[in-house]
């Protein structure tokens, strides 16, 4: 069941679930708030609770704001990319043969036919850097099963314009945004736990913050590290 609260210039999506306690979120890039409450709380009550969090979502309504985001990249020459947190300049080669890309020092290489337009060589990238995410996941997940006594049945790897990830536990899957290629391998292990602990408990409950406590403790810091890092322009937070 779905319904909206207005309050004021704020709008409020509420979703009933089969749940014990309210829980609020502010998505970005917009800001836009939602409510999981439980399925017999009245309306007014759910209102009331959401007007006591109205400092809070402004708070981060202002954060999501005012968050650095990247410049659009061209694929340009000497341009700037990251690697797990890394940065390289773009160097592009033209030659005939098939594309490909190397990374050599501080230069990530891109080899392309020559009159290779700005939208492929963008597309090469952005597969490139999904192949790069597809060989880094593997080993984390055969890592964590034991630890967390869980099975991934499978991953995928796709561009998401408001998460870091997501899980369906009723499938045992999980998936991980390609943008986590240009951050630090600790964030991308803090991702993978923190959707594997979902296949545990879905919710962001007590339950699954003691579980993040347990089985990595210093999660929150890299959770910050990661939501403070300049964004694309669909800019998200976790």
């Amino acid at each position: 069941m779905l319904d909206q609260l207005k309050l004021g210039e704020l709008t409020c999506h509420v979703q009933r679930k089969g749940i014990k306690n309210v829980h609020l979120s502010v998505h970005p890039p917009s800001g836009r708030i939602t409510v999981a409450a439980p399925e017999h709380m009245k309306l007014d009550t759910i209102r009331v609770y959401v007007i006591s969090k109205l400092g809070w979502i402004k708070t981060q309504q202002y954060k999501m704001a005012e968050q650095d985001r990247e410049t659009p990249r061209e694929y340009l020459e000497r341009e700037s990319h990251y690697l797990w947190g890394k940065r390289y300049l773009l160097s592009i080669i033209e030659e005939k043969c098939p594309t490909k890309i190397t990374l050599s020092h501080k230069k990530l290489l891109l080899s392309i036919r020559p009159g290779t337009s700005q939208s492929k060589r963008g597309t090469f990238i952005e597969e490139w850097y999904r192949q790069q995410l597809k060989a880094a996941i593997p080993p984390l997940i055969e890592q964590w099963e034991p630890k967390l006594n869980v099975n991934v049945d499978k991953f995928y790897v796709r561009r998401m314009k408001t998460k870091w990830g997501s899980c369906t536990p009723i499938r045992g899957s999980i998936r991980l945004n390609t943008e986590l290629a240009k951050k630090p391998k600790i964030c991308l292990e803090y991702l993978v736990v923190h959707e594997m602990v979902h296949l545990i408990e879905p919710t962001h409950n007590e339950r699954f913050v003691g579980l993040m406590d347990l089985h990595l403790p210093n999660w929150r810091i890299t959770r910050n590290v990661l939501n403070d890092l300049p964004v694309r322009h669909e800019a998200w937070r976790y």
